[in-house]
């Protein structure tokens, strides 16, 4: 687990792999090996860089559709046979070698290519800039990069500090891998008037026009330095030598052999030979990025390490461009990691979206609408702005298209060419969001024009448009075309003759509707009845045709064969039709109940919730391309948070903030860095899924920041968990606490203003109450909200009963422990054992283990005891060995605020100690099939797990100051 220590900047915390950094807003990471693939981005906009914390990198710049600069490692399949070129090229990664000219000795830093032990690594996310710092050979090495503010251009820093009480002799090499550029035409060369290597290729074509379309591309990568090198190579294959790159002739070599890349793979790398006195520190400075010409290498060389030496402005010109991803909301749960991610790298990954646009010209219409859900809170005007863009090039019968071009140059390129239905309904329901924040109801009556028709409408006529067409695109059973794909892309061959349809796109265009009705009724709009019959009608069709008893279908392909069903070996149940079943009223209490059984059978990992599952393992020609993909990756079952913060939302709107806050939770690696693989500084679009199929894998990150997802969570956040919604003007106050929390302190921005907010649970109240600037108020909305203006708000939530589980198996000293807690809480002190029948003691005394069908009445009881105190507003501690996670379950479910506490002992301890115990009917004996049967409580967040082989007292006093942490 993460502690919350204030680091000293030249210590690594003891034991820790990775710190989160309240105050610095910083990510830091101690091992390069233990997850290898963590890592952060930045990006402008003109730019994206990934770095992954052992110095590879992979990047592009847009010109203006996305290009290299740093080249992959492949080559296009589509090409020709080319023998005189190796197919695979270095991986992109920016590295530098570090030498002791006097022993040969050699590492690199970050990390890669040597792969050297090192004896101190730290590589540190920040919200504008990444940083390394690392040790070997009495050498300290630091290293920062940002971006320009201005240009695509990577800014770096490194520091090399001689730590050593003598006079050493150290070579230093930059190696900045340009790839392999191009077929064609590729070159590379060094200029010493500039400092810099220059590399340049011709994009490969063969039609004329492309020529006229491609002669203005930045095609040339540059590297520049601050100080003139000793030597330099731009040649890799003679970098390399007969070597390779973990240790390069050219760094065994006492100097680098000049030679620049004719027609071969070209590389950046210098040498600087230095030689520090003790204690000395050296600087340098670089930068690396694509131009059009040599002209522009050599101004951009002059602009940032001339005379006027723009590099440290633009350095902080580009901190102010990232500071404006700053939210509306700050909040204080406790929660370190959650905390940190919501108030800073979460607003962060929203703005990167929307303002950028994923670096696309032509954003699909999904994408682009749900990433300015999640700009209406942090850059309202932006978000206003794509809406109007989105609708201007729909069409007059009011078809959305699949992309949306943002650029004079764009054209729908790839999945953009491919047809999906879901593109209209996601109107209402992000201007939804945007007139909550905003109340901007001037925005519905913004006049148009069409993509096919200049004459222009208003943005609630081209809204009833979308949704027109969407009842329009349905077949005999009122159930909605599919097309090649709705939400879930690759669903490719489901209707691809046209006859088949989506469950999910039904119940979402019932949503979306009655999203829609919800907006005219709240501004008193003249609405069409037609509308809300139609969404009557959605449900009923989805429920007729679509329901299997116990959840939904996701489909019913071209050949009129439902899937997503009981019946299905594979993808026998999928998520998003549970949840947005739930979202449009089609689900009944008792419907509700049963899928979301089944989702929490099938679907929910320690991970995370599963998209679908079983994941498919082979082609299943009537549904389409997302079984071809690896099982548990992307569509295939993995956790795809998407899909998983849908189901999230649609718990908030039925109560259920538990489960919801679960769901979301898991979104953010904790005590699972290392499974994960990624830091908690953004929400991947995947972490992997088929969890009973592939558990070895199952939670491992995608790495991939560009996801929908955190539109949505952030919308969940501030109007679920805080509950601070905006509405016509005013703010409704409607928190979802986990039960675990005790209080939420929240820094609202809201229409001008400023909202300090405490929810604080208790016993005090039996209904929410709020005071505003110390009077109270007789509703849950705050009015007539003055801008400038501080507003001081305190909230009080009923608290519900608690009941505190010290669980483990016998004989970890759960029952000693469990009196001294209820007696420090003076609640009642319950024990399990009391409700075992004469029979399975007898059974137990003899040795026998009990089985999970014997184990059930016995918890039956102990539920019906818990019941009865919990109806006389009783706090409990149960004393119970919790070995099963369904019976675990069972308790959160009683109504009770609960928390658990996991006494963990080693069996040979246990052993001991049964053996010493001689009144209790659990013998020694039956131990090891309590460790058998034993589940462990991992991904249970209200479980905390303690080492009780310690000493009793110690145990209990970390107990206590736990739960002193979460009273009220």
């Amino acid at each position: 687990m993460i502690k919350n220590k204030r680091l000293s900047a030249m210590n690594k915390p003891k034991d820790e792999l990775v710190y989160v950094d309240k105050k610095g807003q910083r990510v830091e990471l101690y091992s390069p090996t233990e997850m290898p693939e963590a890592g952060g981005f930045l990006w402008n906009k003109y730019m994206m860089v990934q770095f992954n914390c052992r110095g590879y990198a992979v990047g592009q710049f847009m010109q203006p559709e996305p290009s290299k600069y740093a080249y992959a490692p492949n080559l296009e399949a589509k090409t020709f046979m080319q023998p005189e070129h190796a197919y695979y090229a270095n991986h992109p990664g920016r590295f530098f070698y570090i030498k002791d000219d006097d022993t040969g000795e050699v590492f690199s830093a970050p990390f890669e290519p040597t792969k050297t032990s090192l004896d101190y690594f730290c590589f540190s996310a920040g919200q504008n800039d990444i940083k390394w710092r690392i040790e070997a050979l009495n050498i300290e090495v630091t290293i920062m990069v940002t971006l320009s503010d201005s240009d695509a251009i990577e800014m770096w820093e490194l520091n090399v500090t001689n730590l050593d009480n003598k006079v050493r002799n150290i070579s230093i090499y930059p190696y900045f891998t340009i790839g392999y550029m191009s077929w064609m035409n590729q070159s590379a060369d060094f200029f010493p008037e500039l400092n810099a290597i220059i590399a340049t290729c011709i994009s490969p074509y063969q039609k004329v026009e492309e020529y006229f379309a491609r002669h203005n591309l930045k095609e040339k990568t540059f590297f520049i330095a601050d100080t003139v090198p000793t030597s330099w190579c731009c040649n890799q294959k003679v970098f390399e030598g007969n070597s390779d790159v973990s240790f390069p002739d050219g760094i065994k070599a006492y100097a680098l052999k000049q030679i620049n890349s004719l027609y071969e793979v070209p590389a950046a790398v210098m040498q600087y030979q230095q030689c520090f006195q003790p204690e000395q520190r050296m600087n340098y400075r670089f930068l690396f990025g694509p131009a059009s010409n040599d002209q522009q290498v050599s101004e951009i060389k002059n602009r940032y390490f001339g005379k006027t030496l723009c590099f440290d402005q633009e350095k902080n010109n580009y901190q102010h461009y990232v500071m404006q991803s700053s939210g509306p909301i700050k909040i204080d749960t406790g929660d370190n990691i959650l905390d940190q991610f919501v108030n800073h790298w979460l607003p962060r990954q929203v703005f990167y979206l929307g303002d950028v646009n994923r670096l696309t010209t032509d954003p699909q219409t999904r994408n682009y609408l749900q990433d300015n859900l999640g700009m209406s809170y942090i850059a309202p005007n932006t978000a206003r702005q794509a809406f109007i863009t989105a609708l201007s090039q729909q069409y007059q019968t009011g078809e959305m298209p699949d992309g949306i071009l943002i650029h004079p140059d764009a054209s729908l390129k790839y999945i953009n060419q491919v047809p999906h239905t879901d593109h209209c309904l996601w109107l209402p329901i992000c201007i939804q969001a945007y007139l909550n924040e905003t109340n901007d109801l001037a925005l519905l009556d913004q006049l148009v024009g069409f993509a096919d028709n200049p004459n222009k409408q208003t943005v609630k006529q081209h809204i009833e448009l979308a949704l027109d067409w969407l009842i329009g695109a349905r077949d005999e059973r009122g159930l909605s075309y599919i097309a090649q794909g709705d939400w879930c892309d690759p669903m490719n061959m489901v209707g691809y003759k046209g006859r088949g349809v989506s469950t999910w796109l039904t119940l979402a265009s019932a949503y979306a509707i009655n999203t829609w009705i919800d907006i005219c009724n709240d501004y008193q709009i003249e609405i069409n009845s037609k509308y809300r019959a139609f969404a009557i009608q959605l449900n009923q069709a989805v429920n007729t045709h679509c329901w299997g008893g116990e959840w939904y279908s996701r489909g019913i392909t071209d050949d009129n064969v439902s899937f997503g069903v009981a019946d299905d070996k594979e993808g026998r149940i999928f998520l998003n039709p549970q949840s947005w079943a739930i979202l449009s009223g089609a689900a009944s209490t008792e419907q509700k109940g049963k899928l979301l059984a089944q989702i929490k059978q099938q679907l929910d990992t320690p991970f995370g919730t599963m998209m679908l599952a079983p994941s498919y393992t082979k082609m299943r020609e009537d549904v389409g391309r997302v079984t071809q993909k690896f099982s548990g990756t992307a569509e295939n079952g993995s956790i795809y948070n998407h899909a998983a913060i849908f189901y999230a939302y649609s718990l908030f709107k039925i109560g259920e903030g538990d489960k919801a806050f679960e769901v979301m939770r898991k979104m953010l690696p904790d005590d699972d860095f290392i499974q994960r693989g990624q830091l908690p500084t953004f929400i991947p679009n995947y972490y992997r899924g088929a969890y009973y199929q592939h558990p070895r894998t199952a939670g491992r990150s995608s790495q991939l920041f560009n996801t929908g997802t955190v539109s949505w969570f952030y919308r969940c956040v501030i109007e679920c968990i805080a509950g601070l919604v905006g509405h016509k003007g005013d703010l409704l106050i409607k928190p979802q606490l986990p039960t675990h929390w005790p209080k939420l302190s929240v820094n609202r921005k809201f229409n001008g203003s400023i909202f300090e907010v405490e929810i604080t649970k208790s016993k005090q109240v039996s209904q929410q109450t709020i005071q505003v600037n110390g009077s109270y108020i007789t509703s849950n909305r705050i009015t007539n909200i003055v801008a400038g203006k501080n507003y001081l708000v305190k909230v009080l939530i009923p608290a519900q009963s608690e009941l505190i589980i010290i669980m483990g198996v016998s004989g970890c000293g759960k029952s000693t422990i469990a009196k001294q807690v209820s007696q420090q809480y003076n609640y009642k002190y319950i024990e399990a054992d009391d409700f075992h029948s004469k029979d399975s003691i007898e059974m137990m005394a003899k040795g026998i283990p009990l089985t999970d069908v014997q184990r059930g009445p016995w918890i039956d009881k102990i539920c019906a005891c818990l019941q009865k105190e919990f109806m006389k507003d009783n706090g409990c501690v149960l004393a119970y060995s919790g070995l099963r996670a369904e019976h675990r379950e069972k308790f959160r479910q009683l109504g009770f605020v609960t928390r658990f506490v996991f006494l963990d002992v080693d069996e040979k301890q246990i052993s001991k100690r049964l053996k010493a115990r001689n009144s209790h009917f659990f013998k020694a004996d039956l131990l090891a099939s309590q460790f058998v049967a034993l589940q462990r409580p991992k991904g249970e967040l209200d479980v905390y797990q303690i080492d009780a082989n310690q000493p009793q007292a110690s145990v209990l006093g970390q107990i206590v100051t736990h739960l002193k942490k979460g009273d009220a």
